[in-house]
């Protein structure tokens, strides 16, 4: 059941976020409450329902639904369709996604599988089914879409990939996607986050306990190393910054990079050839070659 708060109007500008229970998402939505939009989040545990509404207020309207579940979603577009009042949204912010890492030798497919459906076509569910509201937004333009994709997106390293398959197909789609939509005027803004200081980082010991009788076991320091730099991870506030500006600039970029550190993450492993990258990687692993 879709429960929807009582303040309408025109006037407002109305912003759909997939995945506002924790993490990018709130703090996204907890922002664009406090300045004024109204914010339609997705939440999957109507249980959270009650907590979000205390915690985001009154102009925070919570939708029950799964980014893979097509026909909750086409529901929940008929509801805001109804709840604006014709108004449209001003954006659309495709925030939804899960990341389980593992090597793709002994991972299983149904998680690939997963990764694909969630992070790929529950972000083609969720625009296709709002574009006829971004179309049709009264707040001077046409509405927009914000895809939050990853540094992973343009950079596979281990144990990333199924997250990092599905966020570079998303980064296809998404260019697909706003080239499509230059003819309603509808915009697509990419934003390409590093390292983020949300739950997710409590996960980090999955790898261990479920591939820990591989071959990749000895491998998984790195978890170590993933942990420690917790400490040095972004603010929420940062990507919540960048997809306002996504949002709301006149001119705004195609893509926004926030890694968490440019030359070391970002710019030399974009540069460098992939077979020197693949010897830099292999050294800071500490890899050995296994024996048959």
């Amino acid at each position: 059941m879709l429960c929807l708060c009582a303040e309408t109007g025109r006037s407002l500008k109305h912003v759909v976020i997939s995945g506002v229970s924790t993490g990018i998402g709130f703090g996204l939505a907890q922002e664009l409450c406090r300045q004024g939009y109204r914010v339609f989040g997705t939440i999957r545990d109507a249980s959270l329902e009650t907590r979000l509404r205390e915690q985001l207020g009154e102009r925070f309207v919570p939708l029950l639904l799964d980014v893979t579940d097509r026909a909750a979603i086409d529901r929940a577009a008929e509801t805001v369709a109804r709840e604006t009042g014709g108004a449209g949204l001003f954006g659309l912010v495709n925030n939804a996604g899960i990341s389980d890492t593992g090597p793709l030798a002994n991972i299983s497919p149904d998680i690939v599988r997963k990764h694909l459906e969630v992070n790929v076509m529950g972000v083609f569910n969720m625009t296709q089914a709002f574009l006829p509201l971004l179309r049709k937004s009264d707040a001077g333009r046409p509405g927009r879409v914000v895809n939050i994709s990853s540094v992973s997106g343009k950079i596979a390293y281990p144990f990333m990939g199924a997250y990092a398959a599905s966020k570079f197909a998303l980064e296809a789609m998404s260019d697909s996607w706003r080239r499509e939509l230059l003819v309603y005027g509808v915009d697509v803004i990419v934003i390409e986050p590093g390292s983020i200081d949300t739950p997710i980082w409590d996960k980090a010991n999955h790898i261990r306990t479920s591939f820990g009788d591989t071959d990749y076991a000895p491998l998984f320091q790195y978890v170590d190393l993933v942990k420690d730099n917790r400490r040095n991870a972004q603010p929420v506030s940062r990507v919540a910054d960048r997809v306002i500006k996504g949002l709301t600039a006149a001119k705004p970029k195609t893509r926004y990079a926030l890694p968490d550190k440019w030359l070391l993450y970002w710019i030399l492993p974009r540069l460098l050839p992939d077979r020197l990258l693949d010897r830099i990687i292999y050294k800071v692993l500490a890899m050995n070659r296994v024996k048959v």
